[in-house]
C-alpha cells in the first residue's frame, strides 16, 4: 500500500473505533512510523510504505484503539513551543496549563521557582527556559514521575537549573520562592469515572483527582503556602471550571490576597493569581 492509502485506511479504522480525532491522529503515527515530519506526508502519498514501517504503524494504531493518547504513543508532547518527553507516570500536558505560563510570564521576573506537583516538569522547566536567571525545585510523590521530569531538564539543557524532590507537596522543602506555581488534582472523585478513555485509563489518578471534592489539594497548599512564598511573591494555580469562587475563598480564608483570575482561549476561568 501506499502511505495515501494507509493513511485512508487507518482513518477508518481508527473512526470505526469511535475517536474523533480519527484524522489527525493517523497522520501523526504514520508520520512517526515512518520518520518524517507529518507536514510531509503529502510529498511521500504515492510512495510504497515499507514492511518495518508498516508493522510499526499497526502496533500504534492498535494501542490508539486501546484508547492510549497519542502523546503517551509517541512519547511526546509539544507545550509552549517545546517538546517534552511523557509516559503514562505524568499528566498529560494541556493546552489550558498554558494559562498559567502565560500568566507568570507578564509579570516580574523571579529569582526562584517552586512547582508544586511537577509531573512531567513541563511548567517549571519552561518557565526556567524563558527566564534563564532563574532556579527551581519541582516536588512530586512519583518517583517515575520525577524521573520523567530530570530527563526533561536534561534534555532542554536546565538541569543545572532545576532540581527535582520527592514530597508531599512542601514536605522538606525550606527557604523562601518568588513564585510559587502548580497544577494540583482538581477533578472531583465521581467525576473521574465519566472521564474519557485516554484520561480515565491513561493517566495516573493521583494527578486527576485529591479527594471527593476535587478542592482537597488547594487547601493543604493554601496551608502552607506562606511558609514558602517569599515577601512580595506570588503563586499561581490552575483549577477547573467553575471552581474558581471556591479556590478564592480558601487562599483568602488563610490570609491571601486574590490578585486576579487569567482566562484559557475559551475565555474560562482557569488560573488563579495569589499575593
Amino acid at each position: 500500500m501506499t502511505v495515501a492509502e494507509t493513511l485512508r485506511a487507518a482513518t477508518v479504522r481508527l473512526r470505526a473505533g469511535g475517536i474523533d480525532s480519527a484524522p489527525r491522529d493517523a497522520r501523526l503515527l504514520l508520520a512517526e512510523a515512518i520518520g518524517c515530519p507529518p507536514d510531509r506526508l503529502t510529498l511521500l502519498a504515492h510512495e510504497a510504505l515499507d514492511a518495518a514501517a508498516a508493522d510499526t504503524f499497526d502496533t500504534m494504531l492498535a494501542s490508539r484503539l486501546r484508547r492510549r493518547p497519542v502523546s503517551q504513543i509517541l512519547g511526546r508532547r509539544l507545550f509552549w513551543n517545546r517538546s517534552f518527553a511523557v509516559t503514562s507516570d505524568v499528566l498529560d500536558p494541556r493546552p489550558e496549563t498554558e494559562t498559567l505560563i502565560g500568566a507568570a510570564l507578564a509579570g516580574p521576573a523571579p529569582a526562584s521557582i517552586l512547582d508544586l506537583g511537577t509531573g512531567s516538569g513541563v511548567i517549571l522547566l519552561t518557565l526556567l527556559a524563558e527566564w534563564p536567571d532563574a532556579w527551581g525545585i519541582g516536588t512530586d510523590l512519583s518517583a517515575p514521575a520525577l524521573a520523567v521530569a530530570a530527563g526533561n531538564a536534561q534534555e532542554l539543557g536546565l538541569a543545572a537549573r532545576a532540581r527535582f524532590l520527592r514530597a508531599d507537596w512542601f514536605a522538606g522543602i525550606t527557604g523562601h520562592f518568588d513564585l510559587v506555581v502548580c497544577n494540583p488534582p482538581y477533578i472531583a472523585a465521581a467525576e473521574v469515572e465519566r472521564l474519557s478513555p485516554e484520561v480515565r485509563d491513561w493517566e495516573p489518578r493521583a494527578a486527576l483527582t485529591a479527594g471527593p471534592t476535587g478542592l482537597e489539594a488547594y487547601h493543604r497548599i493554601a496551608a502552607r503556602l506562606g511558609s514558602v512564598l517569599a515577601p512580595g511573591g506570588r503563586a499561581l494555580f490552575e483549577f477547573g471550571a467553575g471552581q474558581d469562587a471556591d479556590v478564592g475563598a480558601i487562599f483568602q480564608e488563610q490570609g491571601f490576597t486574590v490578585a486576579g483570575f487569567h482566562e484559557d482561549l475559551d475565555g474560562r476561568k482557569r488560573v488563579i493569581e495569589i499575593i
